[in-house]
C-alpha cells in the first residue's frame, strides 16, 4: 500500500475494497479528499458545524457504499456527488423543518453567515456571502465549483449530471444575480 503523490486512485480503489487494507485506505481517502469536500460542503450551508456534520455523514455513506464504486469516475468525483446529494438533502429538510417550500431560495441561512463564528471575513466578503446564498441550490454549486475552486465544466457535468452548456447557462445566470444583488446592496 503505497501512494505516491499524486495519489494513485487505482491503487487505493484496490486497497479500499479489500478488506485487509480497506481501513488504511479509508483513512487515505479521508486525509486526500476531506479538506476538499468539506470546503465544498461548506461553501453551500455557511456553517462549520453543518458542514463538519455533513462531512462526516458524506465519508460514512462512502464508507457504506465502497462496494459499489466500479471505477467509472474518479474517487474525488464520487465523494463531491455524494457531498452534493447529502448537500442538498440537508437543505431541503431545513427549508422543510422552516415551513418553507423546497422552491424556496435559501435566504434561510443568511443567519448562519451572520452568527458563523468561524466567518473571518470582512463586510464585503459578507455581503458577497449573502449574495451568493440567495442563489438557487443547484446555481450556488455550479457558480461555487467555477469561481471559488475553478473547476473545469466536463468535471462538474461529471459531478452534477448536467450537460456543458446548461452548466456554462447557470454559471453565467448566477453571475448575473450575484452581480445584481451587490450593486443593489451597495
Amino acid at each position: 500500500m503505497s501512494y505516491a503523490p499524486p495519489i494513485d486512485e487505482k491503487q487505493l480503489v484496490k486497497d479500499l475494497q479489500d478488506p485487509k487494507t480497506a481501513s488504511a485506505a479509508f483513512d487515505m481517502l479521508m486525509r486526500t479528499y476531506g479538506e476538499q469536500v468539506y470546503w465544498q460542503i461548506r461553501k453551500m450551508v455557511f456553517n462549520h458545524e453543518d458542514a463538519n456534520d455533513l462531512l462526516q455523514n458524506c465519508f460514512l455513506k462512502a464508507w457504506n457504499n465502497l462496494h459499489n464504486f466500479r471505477g467509472d469516475a474518479k474517487l474525488s468525483t464520487w465523494l463531491y456527488k455524494i457531498a452534493v446529494n447529502e448537500t442538498i438533502n440537508f437543505l431541503n429538510k431545513e427549508k422543510q423543518r422552516q415551513g418553507l417550500s423546497e422552491d424556496a431560495d435559501d435566504s434561510f441561512i443568511l443567519n448562519n453567515i451572520e452568527s458563523d463564528e468561524y466567518f473571518d471575513g470582512d463586510e464585503l466578503q459578507k455581503q458577497f456571502q449573502k449574495a451568493i446564498s440567495t442563489l438557487p441550490d443547484k446555481q450556488r454549486l455550479v457558480f461555487n465549483m467555477r469561481y471559488f475552486d475553478e473547476m473545469k465544466y466536463e468535471d462538474m457535468s461529471e459531478i452534477l449530471g448536467t450537460s456543458v452548456g446548461a452548466l456554462k447557462a447557470s454559471y453565467h445566470h448566477a453571475v448575473k444575480k450575484v452581480t445584481d444583488y451587490l450593486e443593489s446592496h451597495s
